[in-house]
């Protein structure tokens, strides 16, 4: 590897060190390491499997999600799996330690954990068999974030957490505000879990009961206008980053599987929505590997290829969920019963600038919105295929599936496909922060945010603790150099402060339809955008159809993000967690 970043981002997170010394001498060495790996799962011709996720892997054209290339095939005990959504925490003492204990082991191995803390009653309220007064989900809370915290100290992987609470619980307005105060919950992101029901009051300017238990029947502790929660909460996102939110309703009445799970929590970026112990099987297609001839009047993105790939990448993470090993034997349960997989893009912001497109434009939006539709449709034909050769995912049912809004709106190929054969994996699309592994990549934009910045210093942490600055420069940026020495540069070079929150927004809602996930994306705002210009961005979010949304302004809590040109932030921070 040419470039000190890759090499960097490979010997500290996924060169496998073996007891006996360095067991992958280079990057193509590891790459060959999780092929064989994962071509362990195929029933026949694995070694020619084996040589075809090696070639997928090799150029970067795909990057696996960083368990599977730090785990596969080294025999250790940890997970492939990036992150899982746990069980529901219990309202007893007993079960919120179980579910501690459960979050241990799963970070122990290297997953990240997402939490609907929504069970535990709200603080003040009596625990009339131990004869005291409850504290609440926020204190419980701390407790998790110091198990996080004396894990890392252990020299345990940098894992992330995701915290949830129903807009409707008594104890919201203490969840909007707990990170007001620096480093408070440092390893959790936040996000509240906004209903249908809780959009309709704020519309209508209405009252909004706060009740325990969370349902139609519970107990209401009290009653706020649905306005004064509202900009508590958008008050909140403003000063301190968090919280999100989460459109929890549309989740559920989308989900591919409304028929036999109910969602109440993500994994901790959010591009996962999951059931109790459902877990994130992650990768991402590289997509400036697929432009040709950038910066020509001949620029194109080669679909057919891109939709090759997809198609490949889905078989190999469908053989991820069979090779992993699993911190709890529910975890395991629930993967194999749906075989859910999350195939993504990177690369987006780089792939646009080889384009000559401009990010917040139309024709960008429509560019990434027909590459993601060609990986949807490829990589759910490819699922077929599966299902035709090795079974569909047992809890799969042909009508209601086929129901499902998202299904629904398929070719009728596919349809067709699915009711004869069935279907492989309920969910194969989610778009993940993809920060680590685009750094291995010579650090193409991630996900599908804009680029940050053209040129900048970055410290990367390695597993023991130290760091080092790295100089980056972008890709784009630097192959229009190569190519054109100073000229000055087009319009199509445009950083995330340099967009304007709707053209986040609208990226975002231009791709949701072709992802039968979400997508985790961050509004990234600059720090002097005004309270009321940022006011109606959650809002729109939800008009625009999208699934959650969560912001970014730098700000004295948070700090910045990256630094241009200065010393960014942790490149594994929560926020950036999910590779």
């Amino acid at each position: 590897m040419s470039n000190p970043i890759s090499q960097h981002i490979w010997e500290t997170r996924y060169r496998f060190h073996g007891n006996g010394g360095s067991a992958d001498a280079s990057l193509q060495d590891t790459w060959r390491r999780v092929a064989r790996a994962l071509a362990q799962a195929e029933p026949t011709d694995r070694a020619a499997w084996a040589e075809r996720f090696y070639r997928l892997l090799q150029d970067f054209s795909f990057l696996p999600g960083g368990r599977i290339l730090a785990g596969a095939g080294t025999g250790r005990r940890v997970t492939l799996f990036n992150c899982f959504v746990m069980g529901p925490v219990g309202d007893s003492l007993e079960a919120i330690f179980e579910a501690l204990k459960e979050g241990a082991l799963t970070m122990q191995q290297g997953g990240g954990v997402g939490y609907d803390f929504s069970g535990l009653r709200p603080l003040g309220s009596p625990a009339r068999r131990a004869g005291s007064i409850a504290s609440g989900p926020v204190s419980f809370m701390r407790i998790w974030d110091c198990m996080c915290a004396t894990l890392l100290s252990s020299g345990s992987r940098r894992g992330a957490m995701m915290g949830c609470l129903r807009c409707d619980h008594p104890d919201i307005e203490a969840f909007i505000d707990a990170k007001r105060r620096p480093g408070a919950l440092t390893h959790f992101n936040l996000s509240v879990l906004v209903s249908d029901a809780f959009m309709h009051s704020l519309a209508e300017d209405g009252d909004w009961p706060l009740r325990f238990p969370a349902e139609p029947d519970g107990k209401v502790v009290r009653v706020l206008p649905a306005r004064v929660l509202w900009e508590r909460l958008l008050r909140a996102s403003y000063d301190c980053a968090e919280p999100g939110v989460l459109f929890i309703d549309r989740i559920n009445r989308v989900n591919n599987l409304a028929y036999c799970e109910r969602i109440s929590a993500t994994n901790p970026c959010g591009e996962i929505p999951l059931p109790s112990y459902g877990a994130c099987d992650l990768g991402s297609l590289n997509l400036p590997q697929f432009v040709r001839d950038p910066f020509s009047p001949r620029a194109r993105l080669d679909l057919p290829a891109l939709e090759t790939a997809a198609a490949e990448a889905v078989r190999l993470l469908d053989d991820v969920i069979d090779v992993s090993g699993y911190p709890l034997p529910q975890q395991r349960e629930q993967a194999l019963a749906s075989r859910r997989i999350g195939l993504g893009i990177t690369g987006l912001a780089d792939a646009l600038i080889l384009l000559g497109l401009d990010y917040g434009s139309g024709a960008a939006r429509a560019l990434a919105a027909g590459a993601m539709r060609g990986i949807c449709r490829a990589a759910y034909r490819a699922s077929v295929a599966l299902a035709r050769d090795k079974g569909a995912f047992p809890r799969f049912r042909a009508g209601p599936y086929l129901q499902a809004p998202f299904v629904a709106a398929l070719p009728v190929d596919i349809r067709r496909g699915i009711a004869r054969f069935g279907i492989r994996n309920s969910h194969l699309l989610a778009i993940a922060p993809a920060g680590t592994i685009s750094l291995l990549a010579g650090n193409v934009s991630s996900g599908i945010e804009p680029v940050l910045s053209f040129s900048l210093q970055r410290r990367i942490h390695g597993p023991d603790g130290r760091s080092q600055i790295h100089h980056l420069e972008d890709p784009a940026y630097r192959r229009w150099r190569e190519l054109r020495g100073s000229a000055p540069l087009p319009p199509c070079f445009v950083t995330a402060d340099q967009l304007a929150p709707e053209a986040h927004l609208l990226m975002q809602a231009a791709l949701q339809p072709q992802v039968d996930s979400a997508i985790s994306k961050t509004i990234n705002l600059p720090a002097g955008i005004g309270f009321d210009q940022f006011r109606g961005l959650y809002e729109r979010a939800y008009a625009l159809g999208l699934k959650g949304c969560t912001s970014f302004r730098p700000n004295p809590v948070t700090g910045s993000l990256l630094a241009a040109e200065g010393v960014g932030a942790h490149c594994c921070s929560p926020e950036r967690e999910g590779d």
